[in-house]
């Protein structure tokens, strides 16, 4: 049983892996003796890269750029060689009713949520497809089935996610490729602090949560384990969600 989940020496990439979800699925991975590397926003006072106390891998880049995908899939095989393991966690929100969105609002959430998976993706995928196997992780969210409010474009990429990561199981899965989907819930991180603050939609946030309370990034990381690992070999195209119980209710 222990071999089925055990990811030992395998090489991970988890994108926003420097805070919340993405810094949680990253130590996690790092416990169970995988190689991991982490992106991180771009800092024009650091290295473009360098390794934490504990041996991660950290990239600065800006994955709102075209060409950061591919800078950080170079940087990554040249320190640890061919990816096993794709976690594209990295993401952005703005939060503003429909009609004032602004279009700069709506093309930043685009490019880190959406077109930034989906060049990852590609590239990781090409890789993968030529050694015959590989684990993509995609994190889509609960508004890749609901629609929010005031977040239109988060809701549009989430949906997009949770289509992108279809596409490209139907595509790879035959071929030793997993591609799926975690939808974390209502978690305590960064992009939820202003619904935590509020005490209005923070109690209606919680009265619907079975579990009755937020999760924690931790929560997350072993589902991101089971993908990564042998144990779900086949599982494809699916959307794994972790979130109290919410859509249950």
């Amino acid at each position: 049983m222990t071999e089925l989940f055990s990811i030992a020496g395998k090489t991970a990439l988890v994108t926003g892996g420097s805070s919340g979800i993405g810094a949680a699925i990253a130590s996690a991975y790092h416990k169970a003796g995988a190689k991991v590397a982490i992106t991180t926003h771009s800092n024009p006072d650091s290295d473009v890269h360098h390794r934490n106390q504990d041996g991660t891998l950290v990239i600065q880049a800006e994955l709102s750029n075209p060409e950061a995908a591919e800078h950080v899939l170079a940087v990554f095989g040249k320190e640890l060689g061919p990816i096993d393991i794709l976690v594209n966690c990295a993401g952005t929100i703005r939060r503003c009713s429909a009609e004032d969105f602004q279009k700069n609002d709506w093309n930043d959430v685009m490019a880190v949520n959406l077109n930034a998976v989906w060049q990852l993706s590609q590239l990781a995928g090409r890789s993968m497809l030529s050694h015959g196997s590989g684990k993509i992780i995609n994190i889509a969210s609960l508004l890749s089935f609901q629609g929010g409010v005031r977040v239109p474009s988060y809701t549009a990429s989430k949906h997009a996610v949770t289509g992108l990561t279809k596409a490209l199981a139907n595509e790879w899965a035959s071929r030793g490729v997993n591609v799926n989907a975690i939808a974390p819930g209502y978690i305590a991180t960064a992009n939820t602090q202003a619904l935590r603050e509020d005490e209005t939609r923070n109690r209606q946030i919680l009265e619907r949560i079975p579990a009755a309370r937020w999760g924690d990034a931790e929560d997350v990381a072993g589902a991101a384990i089971f993908l990564a690992a042998k144990a779900s070999n086949y599982v494809h195209g699916q959307v794994l969600v972790v979130d109290g119980g919410w859509l249950a209710r």
